[in-house]
């Protein structure tokens, strides 16, 4: 029989030899998983004994980990912002790059003050549904091009008490939705050249969904239908929030630019690269740019 202390080091072991970049941490969160147990019980009873099935619970996650399977797959949940959402190889884990568009957002909806959002390429519904939690007076729609992908949002949105309030649409972008109907829109869209995909670590590009990665040749394909498409769906003075690469900042300002779009801003993540564009739609009245 095995203890927690010796499960734990032994798994930590075994992802450091198959060269995972994060052995403790990952071993950590895949015995917690087997075991049923807490950080607190690894830290304060420590020798308590695992069961057969939760030894071989363990050994199942460990080879999955092994073969780069990503472990929020594993888990089958990921946390994001202040909500827990279940994700999978139908949609892209959320990262913590991409609460930087929460943030953004949140700044561009006024506490207590009824909303419409619109989050285009809304995958696990991690930016719509972080924004609703957020903004009880809000409302939002969340679209995109694949099923599998809205079936996982529409299952958190449910375990998160919020479905009544996030509808979720399957469709292409902006293309059938009305003019001027949203005060704001956010989108995470493909942005990674094509080219570089072979390139990306395994954990993405076996497991994650190729179309919630590539963005065409030079990653901007996604950002030349959005940006008019965007102008076009906000609502006079509403607020836009996008996720880019790192060294996308100008090229997607200048698409942003040529729609037309006021007051945009481009702001860096921890790392002090590139990783928001925002703006708005001009007010009523307003006919220069960026004023």
């Amino acid at each position: 029989m095995t203890t927690l202390v010796q499960a734990w080091t032994a798994a930590r072991d075994r992802l450091k030899a198959a060269g995972i970049d994060t052995p403790v941490i990952d071993a950590r969160l895949l015995l917690e998983a087997a075991a049923g147990a807490t950080r607190a019980d690894l830290l304060n009873d420590p020798h308590r004994l695992l069961t057969l099935d939760q030894t071989q619970a363990l050994d199942d996650f460990m080879a999955r980990r092994e073969r780069r399977e990503p472990i929020a797959h594993i888990l089958g949940r990921k946390g994001f912002w202040s909500v827990m959402l279940n994700v999978g190889p139908q949609v892209l884990t959320p990262r913590p790059d991409t609460e930087l568009v929460v943030i953004a957002a949140l700044e561009r909806l006024e506490p207590g003050r009824p909303a419409r959002i619109l989050d285009l390429g809304v995958g696990s519904g991690a930016i719509l549904l972080a924004l609703l939690a957020e903004r009880p007076a809000a409302k939002g729609l969340g679209v995109d091009i694949s099923e599998d992908a809205l079936a996982v949002a529409r299952e958190n949105a449910s375990n998160l008490g919020l479905a009544g309030r996030a509808a979720l649409l399957r469709d292409d972008w902006t293309a059938g939705l009305e003019d001027e109907g949203f005060d704001l829109v956010v989108s995470n869209p493909p942005y990674i050249r094509t080219g570089e995909i072979p390139t990306l670590d395994p954990e993405v590009r076996q497991y994650e969904p190729l179309a919630a990665l590539d963005g065409g040749p030079d990653g901007l394909d996604a950002y030349r239908e959005l940006a008019p498409g965007i102008l076009r769906v906000l609502k006079p003075g509403g607020g836009f929030v996008v996720e880019i690469g790192h060294d996308q900042g100008l090229a997607v300002t200048e698409l942003f630019q040529a729609a037309g779009a006021a007051d945009i801003e481009l702001r860096q993540d921890l790392g002090g690269r590139d990783r928001v564009v925002a703006g708005r739609k001009k007010p009523l009245g307003i006919t220069a740019d960026n004023r």
